[in-house]
C-alpha cells in the first residue's frame, strides 16, 4: 500500500503520518520504484501504536521514540520494554513534590514485606509515597491491613495487566496494550473504585429516609 493508503488504514491524517516518518517513528517501508514505497499491515501497526503513546499515553516525541526503540531492540525482553514505557509515561507534566524520606521507607517496607521484585528507580515508589505524605498531612497513619488492602488490589491488577498482553502476539501488538493498558488502567481502576467506595459506604452507613425505613 501507499503512503496514502497507510494512513487510511490506520485512521490517521496523512499529515501525521509525513511527521512521524520524518521523525523516524516508522520503520522504512519497501521501495519498488524510485519514486514509490511500498507499505504493509506492520506499518499501520506501528502507527497505531504511535497514536496511543501520543494520543492516549500523553507521551511528547522524543518519549514515544524512546519507547519504539526499546521495542525495535532485537532481542529485548518485555519487562525492558515495560520498563521504559512506564517511565516514559511517569515524566512529570508538571512539578512535583519530593516525598519525604519516611513515606519512601514505608513504601519499600511494604514491597519487601510482598516479596515484590521492584527497582529503585521505579516510578510507582514516589507517586506511592506522596500519596502516603498527603494521608500523614491530615494525620492518617495508615496501618499495614490499609496499605496490605491496596496492595492486593494492585497486584490483582497487575495479574490482569500482564495476563492481557499474552492474548496479542507481535511486538507492536504487546507494546500497544502495555502503553494504552497503563495509560487507561489508572483511570479505569479509579472508576471502579469509586463504585465500590458506595456501595461499601451503603453497607457500613445504611441511610434511611425520615419514616426510619432504608432507602
Amino acid at each position: 500500500m501507499r503512503i496514502s493508503d497507510l494512513a487510511l488504514a490506520a485512521a490517521t491524517p496523512l499529515s501525521a503520518v509525513k511527521y512521524y516518518q520524518r521523525e523516524g517513528l516508522i520503520f522504512e517501508g519497501v521501495r519498488s520504484s524510485p519514486n514509490q514505497v511500498e507499505y504493509d499491515d506492520s506499518h499501520v501497526q506501528r502507527v497505531r501504536l504511535i497514536r496511543a503513546l501520543i494520543e492516549t499515553g500523553g507521551l511528547s516525541i522524543a518519549a514515544t521514540a524512546e519507547v519504539i526503540r526499546a521495542i525495535d531492540t532485537p532481542g529485548a525482553p518485555p519487562a525492558e520494554t515495560f520498563r521504559v514505557a512506564q517511565h516514559a509515561m511517569s515524566t512529570p507534566r508538571t512539578a512535583e513534590s519530593i516525598p519525604s524520606t519516611r513515606s519512601r521507607e514505608c513504601v519499600h517496607l511494604l514491597a519487601r514485606r510482598r516479596g515484590w521484585c521492584i527497582s529503585d528507580d521505579n516510578p510507582g515508589l514516589d507517586a506511592a509515597a506522596r500519596a502516603l505524605d498527603g494521608l500523614y498531612a491530615i494525620d492518617f497513619d495508615a496501618p499495614d491491613s490499609y496499605l496490605d488492602a491496596y496492595a492486593d488490589a494492585a497486584a490483582s491488577a497487575a495479574d490482569a495487566d500482564l495476563n492481557a498482553l499474552t492474548t496479542r502476539s507481535g511486538a507492536d501488538e504487546v507494546a500497544e496494550l502495555m502503553v494504552v493498558g497503563t495509560a487507561l488502567g489508572d483511570p479505569l481502576f479509579a472508576g471502579l473504585r469509586r463504585l465500590a467506595q458506595q456501595h461499601a459506604t451503603t453497607s457500613l452507613f445504611p441511610h434511611t429516609n425520615a419514616n426510619g425505613t432504608p432507602s
